[in-house]
């Protein structure tokens, strides 16, 4: 069986029609979750606190943002908001000591949390979650993704319930089984091991020894201080401020936080309708254009039949399939319009860091900068204070006197 030109586009045509209603994005659900809550209240020395890293940034293009369907300023914001939600949803939990969101990673926290945005523009979510323990021990790293649907847009309460809190309590439950793994001494070492590498930290020469790594560079406890070691009970006090000014480096991200709740909220709802709008123009757009083709390539195929009576049929044809053509491209446009509309909307958020004055002892410390510009003057100037009180020389053996001499790493 023979076919004409004419069914042969068509034929082609149809198969271009139908494909156009296939999506090419795969996402794994995130089905409804609860979150797991501690049955029991949990004993002191067998909590763990957690430390949550503000959110690894890839500097998106104002093209890759726009392909996104968000904006370089809004995933600027996300990295803070998104990380400061996972902190109030794992003390939801209760499984957990102090959870603290961090500007920059630190090695003397018992838990760390670590985070990367693949994607989120209001329809989609997907992040890369990273957990370790201080003892360098990976918990695990896994991707998670949820794709929107019009349910996620209502109910929802600031602190408590976001838009993907599914996606949250995924996360928070992955934590909470892995500690309910381990044994109460793997808790009570990864509590030690954070407090002996802030200590070798800030003194080095002291505590030099106390830790030791494996052939899998797990870090071991070689040796533990005297209950009464001095240096140690005063290291513990600079603890004690560190945690003081992330506990109010926390507060402003609360604030951040409540701030841009509301905002955040209708971005990705709007976002996420305007997407949904978006994906239909361009697919009527697409069907526009394949049937205006269809027409031209049907008026051809008459051509080619030389019937002197379908002239005027033919121009007719091309005209109209050319009107179709033409309306399909300003469908194509008006999607563009709605893009940039997304856009205009995203360039409200920022994150930028106001100066926190800290005050202890009767003196007063103003840190100014980006929050991780002041977290490391913080600790300069908590290195500064510790030298003071003690007298002690970090580069001098407090067992010999004598000055300790450090091996070139290279």
């Amino acid at each position: 069986m023979k076919f004409s030109l004419y069914h042969k586009l068509l034929f082609i045509c149809l198969i271009l029609v139908l494909s156009t209603g296939c999506s090419t994005y795969y996402a794994q659900k995130v089905g409804p979750t609860p979150i797991i809550k501690a049955q029991e209240e949990i004993i002191e020395d067998q909590l763990l606190d957690v430390g949550i890293q503000v959110f690894e940034s890839d500097k998106i293009t104002e093209k890759q943002a726009e392909d996104e369907h968000t904006s370089p300023e809004v995933r600027k914001a996300e990295n803070h908001f998104i990380p400061y939600h996972l902190k109030n949803t794992l003390q939801q939990s209760s499984y957990w000591g102090a959870v603290r969101v961090f500007p920059i990673e630190t090695e003397s926290i018992d838990v760390l949390v670590k985070g990367k945005i693949l994607e989120s523009n209001g329809a989609n979510l997907a992040l890369q979650i990273e957990v370790v323990d201080t003892t360098g021990k990976s918990w695990f790293d896994k991707k998670y993704e949820s794709q929107a649907t019009s349910e996620f847009y209502s109910g929802n309460l600031m602190g408590e319930k976001d838009a993907y809190q599914d996606l949250y309590n995924v996360i928070s439950n992955d934590m909470a089984t892995y500690l309910m793994k381990l044994p109460p001494d793997e808790i009570k070492k990864i509590r030690t091991v954070s407090k002996l590498k802030f200590a070798e930290d800030f003194a080095p020469s002291a505590y030099n020894g106390y830790l030791a790594k494996d052939k899998k560079n797990i870090i071991t406890v070689n040796r533990l201080p005297a209950d009464e070691d001095s240096i140690m009970i005063r290291l513990l006090k600079i603890r004690e401020r560190e945690n003081m000014y992330v506990d109010t480096l926390n507060r402003y991200y609360e604030e951040y936080y409540s701030e841009m709740w509301s905002p955040y909220e209708n971005w990705r709802k709007l976002n996420y309708e305007e997407i949904k709008a978006i994906k239909k123009i361009k697919r009527d757009a697409t069907i526009r254009k394949l049937a205006g083709a269809l027409l031209v390539a049907g008026a051809v195929a008459l051509s080619a039949g030389n019937s002197k009576n379908t002239g005027a049929l033919q121009v007719g044809m091309i005209m109209v399939g050319g009107q179709v053509i033409i309306q399909g491209f300003n469908i194509t446009k008006e999607a563009e319009i709605h893009s940039a509309a997304i856009k205009e909307l995203s360039e409200s958020f920022g994150s930028e860091m106001r100066p926190v004055v800290m005050e202890f002892e009767g003196q007063q410390y103003e840190l100014t900068g980006s929050a991780e510009e002041q977290f490391k003057h913080w600790r300069e100037l908590l290195q500064q204070i510790y030298l003071k009180e003690t007298g002690f020389d970090p580069d001098v053996s407090p067992d010999t006197g004598e000055e300790i001499k450090t091996e070139n790493p290279e």
